[in-house]
């Protein structure tokens, strides 16, 4: 608890009501192999960040989080799409995710492909006819913002350059250029269609992008100092994977003290940008801190 904040009690409450809201997203998929397929991976568990986030901006702009929460499923559809896909032989290549085989492995190549196509689709899906109150303008600002996010701006492109850059050197603007789209595209959307949901004004939006841009970063910084430092069961996913793929990482190139510095200064600038708002940003505040600080 810090300033009479229960940040792990929000976490909790929060990734209860998540998991509520995306237990009910998905309808009547036919054939049934396609639903299975997508509730395996959806309903899988995981830290729930995105949508949270997207909560979150939502009640600092004024808004009602409820209102947010169709977008909040929204995003973690389109992110767990992406881990599908990341996981294929194609891609990464891996066999575990959130402490389960991945969905590859358990339903096949290609009913994975279907699976995440569907949720990627089921996404735009639950913004444009499943958000009800939210005045169609601003729905359309954050399809444009999901669209940016998921497509060839954002984590295609990021997850292209990432293959890409394997077994060979990368420099560090091409590494950050990678975690920027790759994992911050959808962290920035998240921050920003709550915030947009709400009718947030231009200056508490640029200072959003400004401290959403820094969590991604330093998210996708901790990730590669896991990689290095955790074990496949406290990750629920395959450790060392970036080495065996000799895959370029921040510690890679900075040494692991260097590439934690470097994630606790975006963590601060972070941080730093929202204090004109800081008794109502304590959730986006907690939640930066919390990024350096978890272990998976």
């Amino acid at each position: 608890m810090v300033g009479g904040f229960d940040f792990q009690q929000y976490l909790l409450q929060g990734r209860e009501v998540v998991e509520a809201a995306l237990g009910q997203a998905l309808g009547p998929e036919r054939p049934e192999s396609l639903r299975e397929a997508m509730r395996y991976s959806l309903l899988a568990g995981g830290k729930r960040l995105r949508p949270i986030l997207c909560l979150a901006s939502c009640e600092l702009a004024g808004g009602d989080p409820a209102l947010a929460l169709p977008t909040a499923t929204a995003l973690e559809m389109i992110h767990t799409m992406s881990l599908i896909h990341d996981d294929l032989p194609a891609m990464d290549n891996d066999d575990l995710r959130r402490g389960r085989p991945t969905n590859h492995k358990v339903y096949g190549e290609a009913t994975a492909i279907l699976a995440g196509d569907a949720l990627l689709t089921r996404a735009f899906e639950m913004v444009a006819l499943r958000s009800p109150g939210v005045p169609a303008d601003r729905l359309l600002q954050v399809v444009g913002e999901l669209s940016l996010a998921a497509g060839a701006p954002g984590l295609v492109g990021g997850q292209i350059v990432d293959l890409a850059s394997e077994g060979v050197e990368v420099d560090l603007a091409t590494l950050e250029y990678i975690h920027l789209h790759k994992t911050g595209a959808l962290l920035q959307a998240a921050v920003l269609s709550g915030a947009i949901i709400a009718g947030a004004e231009d200056n508490l939006l640029t200072a959003l992008r400004c401290y959403s841009r820094a969590i991604g970063l330093a998210f996708q910084i901790i990730d590669d100092i896991l990689d290095l430092t955790a074990s496949s069961e406290v990750l629920g996913k395959t450790a060392g994977k970036d080495l065996t793929a000799d895959k370029t990482t921040y510690p890679k190139l900075l040494g692991l003290e260097a590439s934690r510095n470097r994630a606790d200064s975006l963590v601060q600038e972070a941080q730093q940008v929202l204090e004109p708002w800081s008794e109502a940003a304590k959730p986006l505040l907690a939640l930066a801190g919390y990024i350096t600080a978890r272990d998976r």
